[in-house]
């Protein structure tokens, strides 16, 4: 069974149409980067499979759960339990430290804190923060607080990761490194990822790129490309 299905999926600001039947699949494991000009529908696409915004027509599944069928509590457990999002502006709090953030969802979903703490020492680990662990987000680089990012989005072991620019508040160098780390967290813990970006540099570790242009995949798509 997929990860993600999102079916004939539709949405409208005012009257306007923002999405127009995209339908779009990921399988557990799967990287797919999501790639399209500004204002082509690809952040509200991301914000309608996170559960922010509701579809206007259409199905969005993940891990089976039909999204339109959750009420908001639903949705929040869905959200602490199957779906993480990885920041460009990593939205860390700021007076956390790192280990602290990375601990924040894990303490929201009922984890006793000793638990909660062996967890956390194995993120630490897996994302190379050993040493930054009691940092501050002020204290840290870029690319560290991307990793605390990385971490505390796979603290509940989630089913999938929507990441939205990923790298793009980050060098080219820490960038690339932040890229290998994601590959490598996806493909050790089966997760799958949707990649919304506008650096052809994060296909590199895609398995498939779908393109967005005025509420339609134009490429990569699953389902008939609307004629005109």
């Amino acid at each position: 069974m997929d990860v993600l299905q999102v079916s004939n999926l539709t949405k409208s600001y005012d009257a306007a149409p923002v999405l127009r039947g995209v339908s779009l699949s990921l399988a557990a494991g799967e990287r797919v980067a999501l790639m399209g000009p500004s204002g082509s529908g690809k952040s509200t696409l991301l914000n309608c499979i996170a559960g922010i915004d509701r579809p206007g027509e259409g199905e969005i599944r993940i891990a089976g759960e039909d999204l339109g069928a959750l009420d908001e509590e639903g949705l929040c457990r869905l959200r602490r339990e199957s779906v993480s999002t990885v920041f460009q502006f990593f939205h860390l709090l700021p007076t956390l430290s790192a280990e602290e953030n990375i601990a924040f969802p894990l303490l929201l979903s009922g984890e006793r804190p000793a638990g909660a703490g062996a967890r956390v020492a194995e993120l630490v680990a897996e994302v190379g923060l050993e040493s930054r662990s009691h940092a501050m987000p002020h204290q840290l680089s870029g690319g560290e607080m991307q990793r605390v990012a990385i971490a505390r989005a796979l603290a509940n072991r989630p089913r999938l990761i929507l990441a939205d620019e990923p790298t793009g508040n980050l060098d080219s160098v820490t960038g690339e490194t932040i890229l290998d780390l994601l590959e490598e967290v996806s493909e050790r813990n089966g997760i799958a990822m949707l990649m919304v970006t506008h650096s052809e540099k994060v296909t590199r570790i895609c398995e498939r790129t779908v393109r967005m242009k005025d509420g339609l995949l134009v490429s990569g798509s699953e389902s008939p490309v609307e004629t005109k």
